[in-house]
């Protein structure tokens, strides 16, 4: 009997570790709205260039990691979890910073390479 008594009070404990308050949830809605509205500024204000992508892609990176660590829980997670989910997406952006930076040496040999040999 006092196994199942345990067992009762665990289940009770985690649901109620579970339940967050109502105004977490719209405190993170206010700030993704806010970070939406910057982000359609930037385009509502025509700014160009590469200051115009770098506030694009920081917005949207700020309003993806608030839903992952809120709605999806991950602020709530062991950081083992959080490390095997994190580390991947932040990995393949640096190889492809690298590939960028490889690529615009491949052009340029390839363009000095064919332009001697014309």
């Amino acid at each position: 009997m006092q196994h199942g008594t345990v067992q009762a009070a665990q289940t009770q404990t985690h649901a109620e570790g579970q339940q967050h308050p109502i105004k977490l949830y719209m405190v993170i809605w206010v700030w993704l709205f806010v970070l939406s509205t910057f982000s359609y500024l930037v385009d509502y204000f025509h700014v160009q260039g590469y200051l115009r992508w770098s506030l694009i892609l920081i917005f949207m990176m700020l309003k993806a990691g608030l839903i992952v660590a809120v709605f999806m829980h991950m602020a709530w997670e062991r950081l083992a979890l959080v490390y095997a989910i994190i580390i991947p997406p932040v990995l393949v952006l640096v190889f492809v910073a690298i590939m960028a930076l490889e690529a615009n040496y491949t052009e340029l040999t390839r363009v000095l390479f064919f332009a001697s040999g014309s």
